[in-house]
C-alpha cells in the first residue's frame, strides 16, 4: 500500500516535503516514499547551492510557475526539504507533480 503524497494548504499556496538525490543520471520525479515525501533526482551535485537551484528550476518548469514562487522553507543544506509554492492550490500541485511513469524507483 502506498502512502498518499502529503501537500499542506499554505496561506498563499501549498507546501510539501521533498527528498533530493543528487548526482543522478537525469533530473526527474522518482516517486513518493513511504512517508509521503516526494523523491526527486537531480543531476547537479550538492555543493554551493547548485542542486537547490536545479530543484527550484525543475519544479518551476513542471508546475508552470515562476521560480520566484518556490521557496525552500527548511532543509536548504539537507537532502530532506520543505518547499512552499505560492499561487498553486494543493490539488493543482498534486496533479502537476505526479511522478514520471517511466521513472525507476
Amino acid at each position: 500500500m502506498t502512502r498518499p503524497f502529503k501537500i499542506t494548504d499554505a496561506q498563499s499556496g501549498a507546501a510539501f516535503t521533498v527528498r533530493v538525490v543528487t548526482r543522478a543520471n537525469r533530473t526527474e520525479i522518482a516517486g513518493i516514499q513511504e512517508d509521503g515525501t516526494l523523491k526527486i533526482r537531480l543531476t547537479a551535485g550538492p555543493g554551493e547551492g547548485g542542486a537547490n537551484q536545479q530543484l527550484i528550476d525543475f519544479l518551476a518548469d513542471r508546475l508552470g510557475v515562476d521560480p520566484e514562487h518556490i521557496e525552500i522553507v527548511a532543509g536548504e543544506n539537507s537532502r530532506d526539504k520543505l518547499l512552499s509554492v505560492a499561487g498553486v492550490s494543493p490539488s493543482e500541485l498534486e496533479e502537476r507533480l505526479k511522478p514520471d511513469p517511466d521513472a525507476e524507483d
